[in-house]
């Protein structure tokens, strides 16, 4: 992770020298105070779609798993982009237009998924989807005179 961080720091400082070297300092300063200004209305116009889409879903009834998604990426973009630097601003815009953002949140919602299932598989052993249903007991009693327990029907679809 201090390697990540690392070669992220050394990659802003080296896109800041080349564009330092293109237009200049003030040019750079005027880059950088633009990107901020620009993301932020970006995020907080983004942000109120993803918002809006969350509200809409949950009214029907849906799963929102995508406009929850869409929202948490939105934010991460919206601090990229509020971070001083070329990359981080490059990197909070790719997360803030839609195509780009499905792409992020296909990976997101797979990695999470399988981080799911092994946390899951840690915990309680291997996770296992069935597919069942409780059957009523037989009209026909025991002759002991004892109830007869519900029936569990089913079969395994995962595991």
């Amino acid at each position: 992770m201090a390697v990540a961080f690392l070669l992220y720091v050394f990659a802003e400082i080296a896109a800041i020298w080349a564009v330092g070297s293109a237009v200049g300092v003030l040019g750079t300063l005027g880059l950088l105070l633009a990107g901020a200004f620009i993301g932020s209305w970006l995020a907080r116009r983004e942000g109120a779609k993803a918002m809006r889409a969350f509200i809409e879903t949950s009214r029907a009834g849906r799963s929102a798993e995508k406009e929850l998604t869409d929202g948490m990426l939105v934010g991460l973009g919206g601090v990229l982009i509020l971070i001083p630097g070329f990359v981080s601003d490059v990197l909070g815009l790719l997360l803030m237009l839609p195509p780009s953002r499905a792409v992020a949140r296909r990976l997101w919602l797979k990695r999470m998924e399988k981080r799911a299932l092994k946390f899951a598989n840690q915990r309680r052993g291997p996770a296992m989807v069935v597919d069942s249903e409780v059957v009523p007991p037989s009209s026909s009693s025991p002759s002991s005179g004892e109830k007869s327990q519900p029936v569990i029907e089913g079969r395994v679809i995962e595991g």
